[in-house]
C-alpha cells in the first residue's frame, strides 16, 4: 500500500514596517476584519486584524483610509502570502482627510486601486504617486482636481503596462503631427481622432509622453495636462471601463449626488 504523500509544512513568514495605505475592508467575524492593504514592498495585499471591531482596539483608530501607516504582519507562505495577520500598526506623518469633492475623488481612487491592482504585483511608482495624489487631495486641489485625477490615472495606466507610447500612433508608429488632433481607445491605442471625436493635438500628447518619463511623473502631467484635462477625461474613463468590465461604483455615486 502506498504511504500518503507528506504535507508540506506551513512557513510563517514575517513582513515588518511596511508602508500601507487602507484600501478597504469588510468584516471577518464578530470582532475582527479583513483589511486590503495597499503596501509598497509587496504591492496588494489581505490582511486579517482580529480584535478590530472592538471599541477598545487599537487597530480600530488606526485602519483607516487615506493615512499613511507603518504595518507589520505575517503571512502562510505556504498559501503564497494571500491572507496574512496583522501584528502592529503605527500612523506616520502623513496627509489628513480629505473632504468634500476631493474625498470622493479618494474614494474613487481607492477603489480603483482596488480592482486595476492584482493581489502581491509590487508597484512602488504608483504607490509614490498615490501619496503625491492624497497630499494634493487633502489640502484642497480646488479647480486643479480633474487635472490631478487626470496625471495619476495616466501614470498609473503606464506602471500597469496599459498605455502606448503616445509620441506614436499605435498601429503603425508614425510620428504624431504636432497641429493634428488624436485619440486614445482600448485595444487601439493612440490615432487621429475621427469627426466629432474629442482628443488631444499631437504636441500635446508628445509632451505627456515626455512627463510620464519624468522623475516625479504625476507632477510632470498636471503641468503638461494644463487646461486639457477634460478632453481627456472620456477617454481615460472609457480605457478602465474596458479593463474592468464597466464603471465602478464610486462613478455611480458621484452623478447620483450631482443629480446627473
Amino acid at each position: 500500500m502506498a504511504s500518503a504523500a507528506p504535507v508540506p509544512a506551513r512557513r510563517f513568514r514575517r513582513a515588518s514596517r511596511h508602508h500601507a495605505w487602507v484600501l478597504h475592508q469588510y468584516p471577518y467575524s464578530e470582532s475582527s476584519l479583513v483589511v486590503e492593504l495597499f503596501t509598497r514592498e509587496r504591492g496588494r495585499v489581505a490582511v486579517v486584524a482580529r480584535g478590530a471591531k472592538k471599541p477598545t482596539s487599537n487597530f480600530r483608530a488606526l485602519l483607516l483610509p487615506f493615512q499613511l501607516l507603518r504595518v507589520d504582519y505575517s503571512y502562510d507562505d505556504s498559501e503564497h502570502g494571500e491572507i496574512g495577520a496583522v501584528r502592529a500598526v503605527e500612523r506616520l506623518q502623513g496627509p489628513a482627510s480629505p473632504r468634500g469633492e476631493a474625498l470622493l475623488a479618494g474614494l474613487y481612487l481607492n477603489e480603483l486601486l482596488m480592482r486595476m491592482l492584482v493581489r502581491g504585483d509590487v508597484q512602488a511608482d504608483v504607490f509614490d504617486a498615490f501619496k503625491a495624489t492624497l497630499f494634493v487631495l487633502s489640502n484642497d486641489p480646488g479647480e486643479a482636481l480633474e487635472t490631478l485625477l487626470r496625471a495619476f490615472e495616466l501614470v498609473m495606466l503606464r506602471q500597469l503596462g496599459l498605455l502606448p507610447d503616445l509620441s506614436v500612433q499605435t498601429v503603425d508608429q508614425t510620428p504624431l503631427q504636432p497641429e493634428r488632433r488624436y485619440a486614445l481607445m482600448p485595444e487601439v491605442g493612440l490615432h487621429a481622432a475621427m469627426p466629432g471625436q474629442r482628443g488631444l493635438s499631437g504636441a500635446q500628447w508628445q509632451l505627456l509622453q515626455q512627463a510620464l518619463l519624468a522623475p516625479q511623473p504625476l507632477a510632470a502631467c498636471m503641468r503638461a495636462l494644463g487646461e486639457d484635462a477634460a478632453a481627456l477625461k472620456p477617454q481615460l474613463r472609457s480605457a478602465f471601463a474596458h479593463y474592468l468590465g464597466g464603471e465602478l461604483a464610486t462613478q455611480r455615486m458621484m452623478r447620483g449626488l450631482r443629480g446627473l
